[in-house]
């Protein structure tokens, strides 16, 4: 396994990093600030424009697309530690367009969208005018088993005519959310399977209600994760992404990807938490004694490198074998490495807020809203318990 970073790679980071110092992390103060004297908490503050328009003059614009026309060309291997860096700051992802659900939702429009889909939706999202949501999960069955989703998508027509809920829709509080890619059954009587399929639906199209926003622990600035109701929606049929009945193998095809992204950004927010971690304890003495010198905490911050470094090179090689063997041999890397990166991260932060006393559960660090973060990994893109269960399965099967 050759895990060396190519020349674009590294120069990339390079330029990442510097702007991650320079302008991110001193705007994230602003943005917190600017997001509380806003009426609504989902509309995007003027410093995130300022930090996009300033990331497409670095040249750092949709890095994640391996494709060279829209993107930055890199595989998962040499975008991976980009997505690391950016995950440092809740900021940097979408700075840089490069924020879930975003990200998969363009990847999808890249490969299976026709070209008037693309001349639609993914050049907006690409020049990030729009953003986009994902609708797949449902409050009624257990969505960690995607087979078991009831909204329907049944044929009238010409026409679609799409009923549902969703819940847990990221992004589509925010104002600029133009489309949702919504995953319902079509073919009831189709293999398990086969059932899904995977139709554009316009936001502002009638029978579309955005009911809620769902806080995560509190929080909900940003775009929100929406319970919507479909209700009659009608959308053309050539709305339809792939084939019909091809929902469900899209929406995993999406995940690949996106899991070497949500779980390099994850080892990058257990970076910030340790380095937190390690100015507090340097900073503070407790009963004479300076914490940095603490044998509890030297145990903490020793525990913390170790389990980054362990994670990290199980990401990097998940990617190198997507990239050099495909998605469906890297199952089971793709599978640890959801289960490692949130552990990991959950556990470096939490250590942090201990470290940082009542201050790390307070809005002057950001540790309480990475912390927020970082357990909804466990859920989100497959529950832990369920990438275990295929591990384990992958692993019984060489022993039967």
């Amino acid at each position: 396994m050759d895990f060396e970073h190519n020349a674009r790679s590294q120069e990339l980071q390079a330029s990442l990093l510097t702007f991650m110092e320079e302008r991110v992390y001193p705007s994230e103060r602003v943005y917190a600030d600017q997001i509380k004297a806003q009426e609504d908490p989902h509309v995007q503050p003027p410093v995130m424009e300022e930090l996009k328009r300033e990331a497409r003059t670095r040249g750092l614009w949709n890095l994640f697309l391996p494709d060279e026309r829209y993107g930055a060309g890199l595989g998962n291997l040499d975008y991976a530690p980009l997505a690391e860096i950016m995950g440092r700051s809740p900021l940097a992802p979408e700075a840089t367009n490069c924020a879930a659900p975003d990200t998969g939702n363009m990847e999808i429009l890249l490969e299976f969208g026709t070209e008037e889909q693309k001349d639609r939706w993914l050049k907006p999202l690409l020049e990030a005018e729009i953003r986009s949501c994902f609708g797949m999960t449902e409050p009624q069955v257990a969505s960690s088993d995607p087979t078991n989703l009831q909204s329907t998508i049944v044929t009238d027509g010409d026409d679609y005519v799409i009923n549902g809920r969703k819940w847990w829709t990221s992004g589509a509080a925010d104002p600029r959310c133009k489309v949702c890619l919504f995953l319902g059954r079509s073919n009831p009587e189709g293999d398990k399977y086969l059932q899904h399929s995977l139709v554009l639906v316009p936001m502002d199209a009638p029978g579309v209600n955005v009911v809620r926003t769902l806080p995560v622990f509190g929080y909900d600035a940003g775009h929100g994760h929406c319970e919507i109701a479909f209700e009659d929606v009608r959308v053309p049929r050539t709305n339809l992404l792939g084939q019909e009945g091809g929902g469900f193998l899209i929406g995993q095809a999406r995940l690949g990807p996106g899991r070497i992204h949500h779980c390099m950004r994850a080892i990058g927010m257990a970076e910030r938490a340790l380095e937190l971690m390690c100015r507090r304890a340097h900073a503070r003495t407790a009963f004479g004694i300076p914490l940095s010198k603490q044998g509890v905490i030297r145990d903490w911050i020793a525990e913390a490198r170790i389990a980054i470094e362990q994670a990290r090179l199980l990401t990097l090689k998940a990617a190198w074998m997507m990239d050099t063997v495909g998605k469906e041999n890297a199952r089971m890397e793709i599978a640890a490495i959801k289960v490692a990166a949130a552990e990991l991260a959950t556990w470096v932060i939490d250590r942090a807020i201990q470290v940082h006393g009542g201050a790390g559960v307070s809005d002057d660090f950001p540790l309480a809203m990475m912390y927020a973060h970082a357990r909804t990994l466990h859920i989100v893109d497959g529950a832990d318990e369920v990438h275990k269960m295929v591990i384990a399965r992958e692993e019984l099967r060489r022993w039967a």
